[in-house]
């Protein structure tokens, strides 16, 4: 289901996650959430709220999308942060986000090196560019990590505490179990 809010003049764009074209088909709310331009989530995002148990230990959670040149639809993707016990050490994952054939503003991740074998599939569920812009995406379980929601930001600082008690609530209205569980395990992460 959709979720569409205006207040303070400004529309929160919310929808459900979907994992098949099927269920896209049978979702006549779908159809009214406005997708992102590919552009939108290229370059840096700070990672400010997560439900992923890995970020509790690090900080300074970014993602950088780089469209590659050869390809503007598949994103280059680096996540790097630091270990809270070795704040002096950067760390970084690396993959390729392929956009999904079945569901917009969905994407397939495939690591870089040694995380070759490592997948998963995200997608965005809100997004806007109140605050200097921000979004929400899902990603679903792997072998590796439980389902989750991240909350990123264009600005270190993060949202204002209006906008991230919105965004909160709008994920709390998602009409999907997985989901409003999930929305009440977000958890902040630190940045300095």
């Amino acid at each position: 289901m959709t979720n569409t809010t205006t207040t303070n003049n400004t529309r929160l764009n919310f929808r459900a996650p979907s994992t098949t074209a099927a269920t896209i088909a049978n979702d006549d709310n779908y159809t009214n959430f406005d997708l992102p331009p590919s552009s939108f989530l290229h370059g840096k995002w700070y990672v400010t709220h997560s439900t992923l148990p890995m970020w509790k230990s690090n900080r300074d959670v970014t993602i950088t999308y780089t469209p590659l040149e050869n390809n503007v639809d598949v994103l280059d993707d680096l996540v790097e942060y630091r270990p809270k016990n070795n704040p002096q050490r950067r760390k970084t994952v690396q993959g390729y986000d392929t956009p999904s054939a079945d569901v917009s503003a969905a994407y397939g991740w495939r690591g870089k090196g040694w995380l070759k074998i490592a997948s998963s599939k995200w997608q965005v569920l809100g997004y806007g560019e109140e605050d200097q812009a921000w979004c929400v995406t899902y990603f679903e379980k792997t072998l590796f990590t439980p389902a989750g929601i991240d909350v990123y930001s264009r600005r270190k600082e993060g949202l204002s505490e209006d906008m991230l008690r919105r965004i909160r609530k709008e994920i709390e209205n998602i009409k999907d179990g997985n989901v409003q569980t999930l929305a009440g395990l977000l958890f902040e992460i630190e940045h300095t």
